[in-house]
């Protein structure tokens, strides 16, 4: 039964609940700490290239950019996993029913130390199989092997840093992780530095160098955790029936596959761009890490909708979901110009700032301007899946991680040959097409006979309360 009793909410806390006040404020206010963590965590991300680069040359660069998409594979599923943990405890907090939030919490923990010693082992295990059915060119297959031996094998604290930034995600906290990242990103490029340029440890360096700053943020994160009073755990929360394990499961799953789908699908199109030498693998990840970084408002729009609507699905406030999504959707469309311009009209002093190659700046410039024009798409995606999410749909985000995946499939194996390096651009944006077609349908089929059934109610209580007695 539902405890819709208010709870005490501390300042120092950070925790922000959902379920009233004015939602441009509230999802603002989430929004832009939330943006300078994705920021922040993109730009650590490019300079960390740019020193592996520049320190190390282009092959280096390869090397560590083939990776990508296969650690996101991995680290992708361990955030679905957290993300759909996270919607069941936004959920609750937004009911208001405090014992099923620390039990719901309390399922993480425990779920997700099980799955940090899976995907720990088979990472390592099957990552020489993965770099080989990638067609990993033999010039760069040491230094993969290399780094994604140290990348995987501190998995666990990649997943611990999830786990703990979602939870206080749900519970509307955006300044603790972008303390967190502030404090990770200042370490992980001072010991790049350090490792690389100083004591010119290769690309391992670089993982070292990853592996420490994850604990540091995961660390800021357990802190901030503790000071919460109402979700202090005891042992008991620990006792939990299998019902519920399965229900964070039923949540998580989906959206974990739907991660590791579509990385598989971006799996397939560094295979093909493999194929064609390090020319194009090194263009390719430099592309890859820019839309990465294009991308991220509207992503970070995603993650305010998801944590929005969660709270406000579990205390059934459907209209300021549809609020959320107003401003979430505006939020998305704003990144679009500014950004989708900076790829269009700014492609040759993009390729230029990353690149070194005259080859693989030319190949990053066919890419750019079809990417930036479609940028909308992925843009509305972010948002409308999230929403779906929130709403505890997780199957569906996952059947538009499937139709990505396809689709990205299909345009790279049909038509690189005949239209190049500017095929994975068209791979990205069909993916996202029909991905946004499909999660867009689905958010108002779910909310609106919702909303319906609230204004019916709502009229049915307004004409109770005005009936004259006879």
């Amino acid at each position: 039964m539902r405890n819709t009793k208010s709870v005490k909410i501390e300042k120092k806390s950070n925790i922000s609940d959902f379920t009233s006040g004015n939602p441009r404020k509230q999802i603002l206010g989430f929004f832009w700490p939330l943006l300078m963590t994705s920021m922040l965590q993109q730009l650590y991300n490019f300079v960390d290239t740019m020193i592996v680069g520049k320190g190390l040359g282009d092959n280096a660069l390869a090397a560590v950019g083939n990776m990508g998409s296969l650690f996101f594979m991995v680290i992708g599923f361990s955030l679905g996993l957290s993300n759909g943990f996270g919607v069941l405890i936004a959920q609750s907090f937004g009911a208001k029913n405090m014992e099923m939030l620390r039990r719901n919490i309390a399922g993480t923990i425990k779920l997700a130390a099980g799955i940090a010693v899976i995907l720990t082992t088979a990472s390592i295990l099957l990552l020489p199989s993965a770099l080989r059915l990638m067609r990993t060119d033999e010039v760069i297959m040491a230094d993969s092997l290399l780094y994604g031996y140290i990348i995987f094998g501190g998995v666990a604290t990649s997943i611990l840093y999830n786990v703990t930034s979602c939870m206080l995600r749900s519970l509307g906290d955006s300044k603790t992780p972008l303390k967190a990242i502030i404090a990770s990103s200042v370490l992980n490029l001072a010991l790049d530095s350090l490792f690389i340029f100083i004591l010119h440890t290769g690309v391992e360096g670089a993982a070292i160098a990853t592996v420490i700053s994850q604990i540091a943020s995961s660390l800021i994160c357990i802190r901030q955790l503790r000071r919460i009073e109402f979700i202090r755990l005891k042992r008991s929360d620990f006792h939990n029936s299998s019902k519920l394990y399965l229900n964070l499961l039923k949540n998580g799953l989906p959206m974990a596959f739907m991660n590791s789908i579509t990385a598989i699908g971006c799996m397939a199109v560094q295979s093909f761009v493999n194929s064609y030498g390090v020319a194009y693998t090194s263009a390719y990840s430099v592309c890859s890490k820019y839309i990465n970084l294009f991308m991220n408002p509207a992503c970070t729009a995603g993650n305010a909708m998801s944590a929005f609507t969660s709270q406000n699905y579990g205390a059934g406030n459907y209209e300021r979901i549809r609020e959320g999504l107003r401003i979430c959707m505006g939020i998305a469309l704003i990144s679009y110009v500014i950004l989708g311009s900076v790829m269009i009209f700014l492609s040759h002093s993009l390729a230029t700032f990353m690149l070194e190659g005259t080859h693989q700046i030319e190949l990053a410039e066919q890419y750019f301007p079809v990417a930036g024009a479609m940028l909308i798409f992925v843009d509305v995606l972010f948002v409308f899946r999230s929403g779906v999410q929130g709403m505890g749909r997780p199957l569906i985000p996952m059947c538009s991680g499937i139709l990505e995946m396809l689709m990205r499939v299909f345009v790279i194996a049909f038509f690189m040959n005949g239209l190049g390096f500017r095929a994975t651009a068209y791979a990205e944006a069909s993916a996202w097409i029909a991905a946004a077609a499909l999660n867009a349908v689905a958010f108002f089929r779910i909310l609106l006979p919702r909303l319906h059934s609230n204004e019916r109610h709502s009229l049915f209580s307004l004409r109770r309360t005005t009936k004259q007695p006879s």
